[in-house]
């Protein structure tokens, strides 16, 4: 939880944290990705499906040649990416190298030239842009093989909060928003872990007050798997 988009909230978050994060052009994580930055500099990977939603827009809605071509090309790569999905790292490294690679190298060359025939205030220039400004976050995934294409699976993991707040809006207060964050990472780390998050809170609130302070780890839904799983086992 965070009051504002501030980029202050992502830095103190993921302070001490360092890895890769994927996301669009929110520049709120530009801090976490500077020389010097202590453990290590953040690695960013922008997301395709960020970067194609602005030229599909206008293919969909104006039909423009340009836009359509665009959205082909980027398609293609994203097509090459679905023969991968659920690969081991390596593998997905190779086929990029050999098959990905020299689209987007394509994409990238023939977005360059495009632009640089149309006003930088057309829309399509524009659209295109948002990956002509940012080459390194949009190949990255060519030289990581664990980068995917696009962050979907945290915007779909997300949509329900998304929904939610359309309906109640406002945490009420910081501390209510706090609160709500740490419940919603409890609820989808169940879920990630194939726990039923209404059976897990459950169990957890009837058995917590007895549980003592250097066991509380076990309640945790990745623990609490095992156990109940091993506790309801049937023995022949």
């Amino acid at each position: 939880y965070s009051r504002d988009r501030k980029g202050e909230h992502p830095v103190d978050h993921l302070s001490g944290w360092t890895g890769i994060v994927q996301s669009d052009a929110y520049a709120g994580y530009n801090a976490l990705t500077k020389p010097g930055r202590q453990p290590a500099p953040v690695v960013s990977a922008g997301c395709w499906a960020h970067g194609r939603r602005g030229l599909f827009k206008i293919a969909e809605k104006d039909k423009a040649p340009l836009a359509i071509e665009a959205v082909r090309r980027i398609d293609a790569i994203f097509e090459a990416e679905r023969v991968i999905n659920g690969t081991p790292d390596q593998h997905r490294l190779a086929v990029r190298q050999e098959s990905s690679a020299p689209m987007v190298e394509d994409l990238f060359m023939w977005m360059r030239d495009t632009c640089q025939r149309m006003s930088s205030k057309n829309p399509i220039a524009q659209a295109m842009s948002y990956f002509l400004r940012r080459p390194d976050m949009f190949t990255r995934f060519l030289h990581d093989g664990r980068i995917c294409l696009t962050n979907n699976a945290a915007e779909r993991a997300l949509r329900g909060i998304v929904l939610g707040r359309k309906a109640w809006l406002f945490a009420g207060s910081d501390r209510g928003g706090e609160r709500a964050a740490a419940m919603y990472s409890l609820i989808v780390t169940a879920r990630l872990n194939l726990v039923d998050p209404k059976a897990w809170l459950a169990d957890v609130l009837a058995r917590i007050n007895d549980m003592p302070n250097p066991r509380l780890h076990e309640l945790l839904p990745w623990h609490w798997k095992t156990l109940h799983h091993s506790n309801n086992t049937i023995k022949a």
